[in-house]
């Protein structure tokens, strides 16, 4: 019987010779490090050294996160990803009516400077790589982090990590957006001038894919939507009077690791394939790293279950081993009681090990792209990258991906996959293991890592404690300097920004001065 994958092209029970028939190796698949990457962005990948580490954690206060960040590099951890709350994300200080019943839930609450330099107290920024899953706000929590850098007595050219700053699949997918979309470029734009000039290792964009994969969106679908973001993002910085070249090679994406292993793999190595083939002829990038697909990857947290958690450290470690054997920059692995609670000290060191096992006890680094030439793997890249730039030419044909967000494609797209999966899964058709077969009669008790609902009030004393002592003629005039930035387009926001957050401004006090002028982004339902 045959199979269809997740973006609904038939898997045959066997492949061979015929399923490569008029195939060309060399334009398929290069060699690894070089045109069109689907080998591999590095010529060694994993045989020099193994992908970036990193765990993504962030809950409750600042002192709390910096403990578990602490935690986490002394278990071997090589990278950090911060989680941020929603209050955070959405440009709110946790005092904010707004902000009440969510302050530290999902992620750290960060109001200020003060919070930051807490967050990161002890933490050798010169050192670690740090990725923070920001968006609407990003340009503030990277200012906040370069300030405490500074305070550390660390150059800016030290100081490398990732933003992930993709405010379109907000728009698309999460929901986590301040401004409209225009401003939200801009905001962008300025972010890329601001750190080819201040910043230049750091990566200013992790355009993602991973959220609308969580949201339901096919392989094919997320790669075809991600990209079409990533874009825009470039058409954006080019029509601001920037090369190509100049910023391109900072870009970076982030996507999502599904059980589904094989098509996994097919979707990584066809969504370089594309990248490549568009930089070099949309775009005519010249800069080989400017062709390079590097990504980021999280396990799927959508896939993991309440019910029998335990059986999630196999799901992970599936899904982890098909985003190395993809070739992914860098990896997160979730927690196997996440769909729970937040992780617990215990179960975020075996999501690390998980990790470790793969890369230090198997041979899947011993060799590149260990999958090149398969009959099955060949054509589902090819499966996957033809749908895929059949639904990218969806969007160029609606205008681009800032039109077609205003037309609701991709979400009507993304929840027509959704609503598939549910039923398959309802009617049985989709095995989810311990959920719809392989039950047990009663789950096994679990004592959750619950946040403390007493740190919305610490959070507001601290606010009021910092309101009381800073200069504030001196917030007022930062404010208002950044106000006159965001009204000339000309002008970069991040300088006047930076030194109103220097003042010790609010990420909320920022944020509205920018509402004010720009507005705020209300979603229209009429699609």
């Amino acid at each position: 019987m045959t199979r269809e994958s997740e973006s609904g092209k038939p898997i045959d029970p066997v492949y061979g010779p015929e399923a490569l028939k008029g195939w060309d190796p060399a334009e398929k698949l290069g060699t690894p490090g070089s045109y069109p990457y689907t080998r591999g962005v590095y010529p060694s990948m994993y045989t020099g050294r193994p992908w970036t580490m990193r765990q993504y954690a962030g809950f409750g206060t600042a002192t709390e996160s910096n403990a578990r960040y602490r935690q986490l590099i002394a278990n071997g951890t090589m990278g950090l990803s911060v989680a941020f709350d929603l209050p955070t994300q959405m440009g709110h200080d946790s005092d904010a009516p707004i902000a009440h019943g969510e302050v530290g839930k999902v992620g750290v609450a960060i109001d200020s400077i003060d919070d930051m330099r807490v967050l990161f107290d002890g933490i050798p920024l010169g050192e670690v790589s740090t990725s923070m899953t920001i968006n609407a706000p990003a340009a503030l929590l990277l200012l906040l982090y370069q300030l405490v850098a500074e305070e550390q007595g660390v150059p800016p050219e030290r100081l490398t990590g990732t933003i992930q700053n993709d405010v379109l699949k907000e728009y698309i997918a999460r929901g986590t957006y301040i401004f409209p979309p225009k401003p939200s470029l801009r905001l962008v734009s300025d972010i890329f001038r601001y750190c080819k000039a201040e910043l230049p290792k750091w990566n200013t964009i992790s355009i993602s894919g991973y959220h609308m994969a969580e949201a339901g969106a096919t392989p094919a679908q997320e790669i075809a939507f991600t990209l079409a973001d990533g874009i825009e993002y470039v058409r954006t910085a080019v029509a601001a009077g920037m090369a190509v070249d100049d910023f391109a090679p900072r870009l970076s994406f982030f996507f999502v690791a599904r059980t589904t292993i094989l098509e996994e793999i097919a979707k990584f190595r066809a969504a370089r394939r594309i990248w490549a083939r568009v930089m070099r002829e949309e775009f005519g990038a010249e800069n080989p790293k400017s062709l390079m697909l590097r990504f980021h990857t999280q396990t799927a947290g959508v896939q993991l279950t309440a019910q029998q958690p335990e059986v999630n450290l196999v799901r992970v470690a599936v899904q982890a081993l098909g985003a190395v054997l993809g070739g992914t920059q860098s990896l997160h692995t979730n927690s196997y009681d996440e769909a729970i609670a937040l992780p617990t000290d215990k179960s975020a060191r075996l999501a690390l090990r998980t990790q470790q096992v793969l890369a230090y006890e198997t041979d899947v680094t011993a060799t590149v792209d260990p999958f090149a030439g398969s009959y099955v793997m060949e054509s589902m890249t090819d499966d996957v990258e033809n749908a895929a730039v059949e639904l990218l030419e969806r969007i160029e044909e609606r205008g681009g991906a800032v039109a077609a967000i205003e037309q609701g494609f991709q979400k009507t797209e993304i929840e027509r996959s959704a609503y598939r999966v549910a039923l398959e899964t309802d009617a049985g058709e989709r095995v989810v293991v311990g959920v719809n077969r392989f039950q047990l009669a009663e789950e096994e008790p679990y004592e959750p890592l619950r946040v403390d609902p007493a740190i919305e009030a610490q959070q507001a004393a601290r606010l009021a404690a910092l309101r009381a002592e800073r200069d504030q003629p001196a917030v007022d005039g930062a404010l208002a300097a950044l106000r006159a930035a965001a009204e000339d387009p000309r002008a970069n926001v991040l300088y006047p920004m930076k030194e109103a957050l220097r003042a010790r401004a609010t990420v909320g006090e920022v944020c509205n001065t920018l509402r004010e002028v720009w507005g705020a982004y209300i979603p229209s339902e009429t699609f």
